[in-house]
């Protein structure tokens, strides 16, 4: 089993969607991160909160095995987001974000995580995701997170990390975006030329597919009859995808694609509830159970 470590955000949300609402809930990329990969596999993060985050929090997620040694406590309020969905769940609309602490963060690996095998960058400036990279010690899988802001403002530095990445897992939208291509499946073999040897394209509520140079792999969403709030399912996904790999310690075509039903079955748990809600009942029987539902949803030879 290998080490994972994530490099994000950890940040107070404020949430409201046609199915309720929550007042500075746990959030932030590296946060659903860290807790879906904390059931395949150690778990360690980098990011920084405020002086003002609540102890509960990280009380949470120490209890999931979580390594909190690279967690910075800076001076200052914790980042926060408000935003809110309407019956299609796919967008959210960003009301108000308070950077505070985390726009200064500069991530500082303590040494013993420097030799991580496994890394996630989560979605934070290019600049910074290649500050880490420079501070590891030959990680063996690199994968990379990135947003629509990063890829209009600041694309020679994402092209630069992307070089140095081994797979990408973007929305379609973003896929399209840094291609600069409208089709999708095109995209992502352009993408493939700037450096990944794997593009996983997360498609939300219609499912993910992965390209590489030889292979292609589709899986739809789980399909579930109540969905509460997406907030940090694209983060989930990615825990769940790269928990697998780090637990399996394998990255071959076949455990990605296991990766990316695991991913998957990590999401639809997030959805089913606010914040972390959903995730902080899980059991490990419930994600075997889902996984093998997954698999007689998508087979089709008996």
């Amino acid at each position: 089993m290998g080490d994972l470590l994530v490099v994000g955000s950890v940040a107070l949300d404020s949430v409201k969607t046609p199915f309720g609402q929550v007042a500075e809930a746990l959030g932030g990329s590296a946060t659903y991160f860290s807790f879906a990969a904390s059931f395949f596999t150690t778990v360690r993060v980098v990011a920084v909160v405020g002086e003002d985050f609540p102890g509960e929090h990280l009380h949470l997620l120490k209890t999931r095995g979580v390594d909190l040694s690279g967690l910075q406590v800076s001076k200052g309020k914790t980042f926060r987001w408000v935003g809110e969905y309407g019956y299609d769940l796919n967008e959210a609309r960003t009301l108000d974000t308070q950077l505070n602490v985390f726009g200064n963060f500069r991530p500082v690996l303590p040494d013993a995580l420097r030799k991580t095998p496994f890394v996630f960058l989560a979605n934070i400036d290019p600049d910074l995701q290649l500050e880490v990279l420079r501070q590891m010690a030959r990680p063996r899988l690199v994968a990379l997170d990135t947003m629509n802001f990063w890829i209009e403002g600041k694309r020679q530095a994402l092209l630069s990390v992307l070089a140095e990445v081994d797979a990408l897992l973007v929305n379609d939208a973003e896929t399209r975006q840094l291609a600069r291509e409208p089709n999708l499946i095109k995209a992502a073999r352009a993408i493939l030329g700037f450096g990944p040897r794997t593009v996983v394209v997360k498609r939300g509520e219609y499912g993910a597919l992965m390209i590489s140079d030889s292979h292609f792999f589709f899986v739809p969403a789980y399909p579930l009859e109540s969905v509460f709030d997406p907030t940090g399912a694209g983060d989930t996904f990615a825990g769940g995808f790269m928990g697998y790999l780090a637990k399996s310690e394998a990255t071959d075509a076949d455990a990605i694609r296991r990766a990316i039903v695991y991913g998957s079955v990590m999401a639809s748990f997030t959805v089913e509830d606010f914040s972390l809600h959903r995730l902080a009942r899980l059991k490990p029987e419930e994600i075997q159970r889902r996984y093998e539902a997954f698999q007689d949803l998508i087979r089709f030879e008996i």
